[in-house]
């Protein structure tokens, strides 16, 4: 019977892919010396200099290549899982940087990793300031009330008949409205400040709150339902111990969208006026300013919030699903 099972080996019957990681790094090696050799230098490099650009990326990308190859046969933690990405993070940094460096490519146009990343260090009060505005007051303001609003409004459109057939049509065609469309007439109609913005999120979240919820509650299995009936279980029993765990993976699919877009319409917002802070106000000036460091200082601020607030509602969904069969092994 120990024949037949079927299993990723584990790591300790799997060599080391030795070659690999000799091959990363020799290619981040490679990388790194050019980089450092051209660091002070204004002028274009040679062919030879590319050429060892050339061959540092595909040596450290061929070494990621079986690196990845082994994390996925063998059974890890999340830890070692990651491996693979950031060190594809890493290599298209670094490969980026020798780039910028051998032709030279002003900063005003495209600015080198390096730049970027000591300019976010040294302008990291203000971009927390902007963080501030754009996360707290704008976006997680208006995806509580957006989702709020949305879950208590797919509850009554599975209720009532007259809703569903009424309300839900119109509610799933206004969800395709664009959000540039819509961001310019609330931020006219409501002002500058951030409750605009927040109104802007609230309305985006709020179509796709109310679309998968509904969803959830509706598509019970009949079974289920004439179970709970011949127990002669209330409606609104049946919706507690049924319909609402039935609907928590549809909500939290809902949920993990609205993070998305509530940092989208936030800082999209931004763009057709602010009152002087917040991520987007930042990226519309400095890019007007040819500040692209600054910009991408911004953007990645605004990436880091927008991945952690998504993992955050995944481990609740984690927490609070984990009898569904898409979390079992």
């Amino acid at each position: 019977m120990e024949a037949l099972k079927v299993g990723r080996p584990s790591p300790a019957a799997r060599p080391l892919p030795w070659l690999g990681v000799a091959a990363v790094g020799l290619g981040f090696a490679l990388l790194a010396l050019f980089t450092w050799s051209w660091w002070d230098r204004s002028d274009l490099a040679g062919t030879g200099q590319k050429l060892l650009i050339l061959a540092g990326f595909a040596a450290a990308a061929y070494g990621v290549a079986r690196v990845a190859n082994f994390v996925a046969a063998v059974r890890t933690g999340p830890l070692v899982g990651f491996i693979p990405a950031g060190l594809t993070l890493a290599l298209l940094l670094l490969t980026v940087e020798a780039l910028l460096r051998a032709y030279q490519v002003p900063a005003g146009l495209i600015p080198t990793p390096t730049r970027v990343f000591a300019t976010l260090w040294a302008v990291r009060d203000v971009l927390l300031q902007d963080a501030y505005q754009t996360v707290v007051l704008e976006a997680f303001t208006g995806y509580l009330i957006g989702c709020g609003l949305g879950v208590v409004t797919a509850l009554l459109v599975s209720r009532f008949v007259f809703l569903e057939r009424g309300f839900l049509p119109y509610a799933t065609a206004f969800s395709s409205i664009p959000i540039v469309a819509l961001a310019p007439v609330l931020v006219k109609m409501m002002g500058l400040e951030w409750p605009s913005k927040a109104a802007i999120v609230a309305i985006t979240v709020f179509f796709p709150v109310v679309v998968g919820t509904f969803r959830g509650l509706t598509e019970v299995s009949p079974l289920s339902l004439d179970l709970m009936r011949s127990y002669a279980a209330s409606n609104a029993q049946q919706y507690w111990w049924l319909r609402i765990p039935n609907a928590l993976p549809f909500i939290f699919n809902a949920l993990k969208l609205g993070t998305t877009l509530a940092m989208i319409g936030s800082i999209v917002g931004e763009f057709f006026g602010a009152g002087g802070q917040g991520l987007g106000f930042r990226i519309q000036i400095e890019a007007g300013r040819f500040g692209f460091d600054i910009v991408w200082s911004a953007i990645i601020v605004a990436s880091v919030i927008g991945i952690a607030w998504y993992g955050l509602v995944a481990w609740l969904e984690r927490r609070m699903t984990g009898w569904h069969v898409s979390f079992r092994e």
